[in-house]
């Protein structure tokens, strides 16, 4: 694995699955640790995604209305402005890292992300966060289209669907091998040391 052009690209880990919402993930904090040893000794070259629900679902297009007149609680005219906060042991690495905002699974959809991470020279990324098979599948197959080799810390990605998560898991291992490697938190901090 080459870090050397390499920036942590952490998905979507806020207070709103992270505490008592209808969207929780429980194995969010079972992760937690290992995103923040991810993030602490790279804090410069980490970039934090959030996802920003509409303030009503009319606001949403297509069948993103259906979706959230399936979560109204989910909604900003609904939802504590800090749910859409980092969880705190996050928001202390920002600055000099970076949020960028989402309203939808994927970072990639502006181009902005992708612009500014091909000024930097970066062609690698190490993909954290969750959800394994919503949210960070997006980030993962953005980032393949888009040419960057994937970085998965297995052990730092995270599902409220403990099956779907496995068998994600296995996917990314199985039909990605060559644009994906998938290994262990440990792993990454062994080699990412510059």
């Amino acid at each position: 694995m080459d870090f050397s052009r390499c920036v942590h690209l952490c998905v979507d880990m806020q207070r709103m699955f992270a505490e008592d919402t209808d969207w929780h993930v429980d194995a969010l904090a079972d992760v937690l640790p290992a995103v923040e040893a991810l993030t602490a000794p790279h804090p410069a070259r980490t970039v934090f995604t959030r996802f920003i629900p509409p303030a009503k679902a009319e606001e949403a297009s297509g069948s993103w209305q259906g979706y959230y007149q399936a979560w109204p609680n989910m909604l900003r005219e609904r939802l504590a402005p800090e749910m859409i906060e980092l969880v705190p042991s996050l928001q202390r690495f920002v600055p000099p890292a970076r949020v960028i905002d989402k309203a939808v699974y994927s970072p990639w959809w502006s181009g902005s992300l992708h612009q500014r991470l091909q000024a930097e020279g970066i062609n690698t990324l190490v993909i954290t966060g969750g959800e394994t098979e919503v949210c960070v599948l997006s980030t993962v197959m953005g980032a393949i289209d888009l040419g960057y080799h994937v970085v998965l810390p297995k052990d730092a990605v995270c599902s409220s669907a403990a099956e779907t998560h496995v068998a994600m898991l296995s996917i990314y291992d199985s039909r990605f091998g060559i644009q994906l490697t998938a290994c262990t938190t440990q792993e990454v901090l062994d080699q990412w040391r510059s």
